[in-house]
């Protein structure tokens, strides 16, 4: 699960119906600590750009990767890992801040929260069918 988790490819093929790329940095396998990763895709409407950085690992514990530019006031993404008998939960914590002050805090009620939570669902859903099957191959396809 955690290396699942960092794959660089599995996390493109978990955002095809985002597009989302990398266009500076490793392009394929693990992320590793210290690593910076420029990525785009089409997100609400326009195509956007972050520029993230592992900052913490710990294997098999856990690593965070945080914005390091990107249209996020403040992003950081912590993951989580702890092994029970019949596999591993997985944690993800996702904090931000939207920027515009109070009206991004009402896009971010109204929408965003909702959009986000949706995206992080859809990319572990894929993680835990890849854990779950070993259907690699399906997703890279």
């Amino acid at each position: 699960m955690f290396d699942l988790s960092r794959s660089i490819d599995l996390h493109k093929a978990s955002m095809k119906t985002y597009n989302e790329s990398i266009i500076v940095g490793r392009m394929t396998g693990l992320l590793e600590l210290d690593e910076t990763v420029i990525w785009t895709a089409k997100h609400l409407w326009k195509q956007r750009v972050l520029k993230t950085k592992m900052t913490k690992h710990q294997r098999p514990e856990y690593f965070i990767d945080e914005q390091e530019e990107g249209d996020f006031e403040m992003l950081k993404h912590e993951h989580y890992f702890k092994p029970v008998d019949n596999g591993t939960i997985m944690i993800d914590q996702f904090h931000y801040e939207t920027p515009n002050g109070f009206l991004g805090r009402i896009f971010n009620n109204i929408y965003l929260e909702n959009y986000m939570t949706k995206l992080l669902n859809e990319r572990n859903q894929t993680i835990k069918t890849v854990a779950e099957g070993n259907l690699w191959n399906q997703y890279l396809a």
